[in-house]
């Protein structure tokens, strides 16, 4: 009977995680109203070209209702993402599953090369720039987070860390859409 408990707590805890993840992203759903992406910061709201919902061949927000399986990365501090390589078909919804084994801040961000690099230019600027975006995930130290996203179009899609110093020290991926 413990062995069961303990085996059912294994498996709901990280599904909770993730639901307390989208009810977060939820309830800032306000900052997704202009065209580019927002950062909410007092004071300072960026719009970003380039960084929107629709995506083009990044994709877009995907339904948690409709995925099609789940990928766990892990992010770790010798600024690697395990793995960095995934693989996906055109139309395919992944619920990214991030955990951040390493002891300082990591996120995921996904979108163009061109994208990351100015974002992560605008991140080393404004280091305390806080993130509201669907195709973000910011993960404290020894927690989890996770992302929905639905790729729509066969082509490559990066992902990358923002964190300052993190994409600069190689901390990025490749998804194959196919």
């Amino acid at each position: 009977m413990k062995k069961s408990i303990c085996i059912l707590a294994l498996v709901v805890a990280p599904a909770g995680a993730l639901a307390a993840e989208e009810k977060h992203s939820a309830s800032h759903g306000a900052a997704h109203d202009m065209p580019g992406m927002r950062h909410d910061m007092p004071g300072m709201q960026h719009d970003m070209p380039g960084m929107r919902h629709d995506m083009g061949t990044a994709g877009r927000p995907g339904d948690p209702a409709k995925v099609s399986r789940t990928v766990e990365i892990v992010m770790s501090d010798d600024l690697r993402f395990t793995p960095a390589r995934v693989q996906v078909k055109a139309g395919e919804t992944l619920r990214f599953f991030l955990r951040n084994a390493g002891g300082s801040e990591h996120d995921m961000a996904i979108g163009s090369s061109a994208d990351l690099k100015a974002h992560a230019e605008m991140m080393r600027a404004q280091p305390h720039m806080k993130h509201a975006a669907p195709n973000m995930a910011r993960v404290a130290p020894g927690r989890r987070g996770g992302i929905v996203w639905q790729f729509t179009q066969a082509g490559t899609v990066d992902f990358a860390c923002l964190v300052p110093g993190h994409y600069e020290g190689g901390m990025r991926g490749v998804i194959e859409v196919r």
